[in-house]
């Protein structure tokens, strides 16, 4: 049955992602007030329905639909690179590899070193301790890791990488381990799951699905009101408060499709400007990756498929904190090996170890391609682009890092030849060439609306989510975090949005 739209909410909440769930499920269970979840993709209901579709659920591999579609266009000669972006209730944690992974102390102090009051780490980890409760993360037993994750975790002594109980230890800088993950007998526990379900049968909340924002309606410092796209009609909606949780792509292009951001590129774009905040769209950045890649042997697939009829086999379970020479401070380098059957393929297997920077320096810009919603913003990541080219040396020896763990002996019996780079290119300057010929997206996108004081030119909102310049307008995304953790992004964007929510209750 169709879901009545009202006309006024409270608040009402943009994007039902990873935080946008948690704040939209948080908000009507512990308040009366009447919240509005706006999601650009579908809701399949609560999990004990039986609607969602089998390859969001299964954990055992990543979903391919569902997805935005954003991608890099002609920035790289001769190939596309895809940015994943999941376009569903549950947003990124019903989409993703499961990886729960929360980074170290340095990163949190780091924020509130930067004026962000609220954000070190000891008055965070409360939230980290709730949210991966809630999400039902586990570390998963050494017989349930998969004998190609095995081996590498083995391995990790051989290059300097002792084996570590838990990788969510903020303290232990270097290491690695089974990873913990959102999952629970299988199932990928995404935040709508976990957050939407408990509250879908309270009156005070509407979730209003395949719904796409195209602006927010400004009046006297005041978000008055949202429009909305559905079924190609305009939808509009009053609010009390609106709350942006659209991610690292969609909150800065709402906001500047609603006037906000750097007058210049607003009026060339005919968009009338609300508001001069030239920080919306600047700062982005991500994890640069690279994944060598191996050929395998008949013996590693047989272990795979003797295996997989006893446990789930992930093609992602194990992770490496590791340190460049360039390191000085926590670490610097994610490894992380995948492999398994390669999706589409019958009887094809593929095998790689991802190695990516968690310290980048490179950053890029989002910018507005239209005003109309339809059209994707254009996304310039600038990977490697940092003028001292140190994000490219550090991949660089993370690839030489992974290579000396690939030549335990055990584990070179079990991988067969390196595809790429390849062993012919073994100096410094043939890896980096391979690098920056192969550097991809590591799914970590943040920073497009940075949280810093407002004397800060480039900051987009206050250390508590408020847009500078607007009394009720809040941002409560990954693109809120002005420096990217050393984590894949799941659990801290999950961490933004609980730590907003509390604040908007008046916790």
């Amino acid at each position: 049955m169709e879901t009545t739209i009202p006309k006024f909410a409270d608040t009402i909440v943009i994007g039902g992602g990873t935080a946008g769930s948690a704040i939209a499920g948080e908000l009507a269970a512990r308040s009366d007030q009447s919240v509005m979840l706006i999601e650009a993709g579908p809701d399949y209901g609560p999990m004990a329905g039986g609607r969602w579709p089998s390859e969001l659920t299964d954990a055992r591999a990543l979903p391919t639909s569902h997805d935005w579609g954003y991608n890099s266009g002609d920035q790289y000669p001769g190939r596309v690179v895809n940015f994943d972006r999941a376009r569903v209730i549950g947003g990124c944690s019903s989409h993703n590899g499961c990886a729960a992974i929360w980074g170290s102390r340095i990163d949190y102090d780091g924020w509130a070193a930067l004026g962000n009051l609220g954000w070190s780490t000891e008055e965070l980890l409360p939230l980290f301790r709730a949210g991966s409760e809630r999400l039902r993360v586990r570390i998963p037993e050494r017989d349930e890791v998969t004998p190609y994750q095995l081996a590498w975790l083995d391995a990790a002594p051989s290059a300097g990488i002792p084996v570590v109980s838990d990788l969510n230890n903020l303290d232990e800088n270097q290491g690695m381990a089974p990873s913990p993950a959102n999952v629970s007998n299988g199932v990928r526990w995404n935040a709508a799951f976990a957050y939407l379900d408990p509250a879908r049968n309270r009156s005070n909340l509407t979730i209003m699905d395949n719904a796409m924002v195209d602006r927010l309606a400004i009046r006297n410092e005041r978000v008055a009101g949202v429009r909305a796209i559905r079924g190609g009609e305009a939808i509009e909606i009053d609010a009390g408060r609106v709350v942006l949780a659209a991610g690292t792509y969609g909150s800065p292009a709402i906001l500047m499709r609603s006037g906000v951001g750097d007058p210049a590129e607003l009026r060339s774009l005919g968009i009338e400007v609300a508001l001069d905040l030239p920080g919306v769209g600047r700062n982005l950045h991500d994890h640069p990756l690279v994944g060598l890649m191996f050929a395998g042997s008949k013996e590693l697939e047989e272990s795979m498929v003797e295996f997989g009829r006893t446990y789930w086999r992930p093609e992602e379970q194990t992770i490496a904190k590791a340190r460049s020479s360039r390191c000085s401070s926590a670490f610097d380098l994610h490894m992380f090996p995948i492999g398994g059957p390669i999706a589409g393929k019958p009887g094809e297997w593929g095998w790689s170890m991802a190695v990516s920077s968690v310290t980048p320096r490179s950053r890029g810009a989002l910018n507005l391609a239209s005003a109309d919603p339809r059209i994707a913003p254009r996304i310039e990541h600038r990977y490697l682009s940092d003028p001292e080219d140190e994000d490219e040396r550090i991949l660089v020896e993370g690839v030489k890092l992974a290579r000396q763990m690939a030549a335990e002996p055990r584990l070179t019996q079990l991988l067969g030849r390196e595809k790429w780079p390849g062993p012919s290119l073994q100096s410094e300057t043939q890896i980096a060439s391979a690098v920056r010929a192969n550097v991809a997206h590591y799914c970590h996108p943040v920073g497009t609306c940075a949280m810093g004081p407002s004397q800060n030119r480039g900051a987009v909102v206050d250390s508590r989510g408020r847009v500078h310049g607007l009394d009720n307008c809040y941002i409560a995304d990954a693109s809120i975090m002005p420096v990217i953790p050393r984590a894949n992004t799941n659990i801290p964007a999950l961490i933004v949005g609980l730590r907003v929510v509390d604040w908007l209750l008046g916790s």
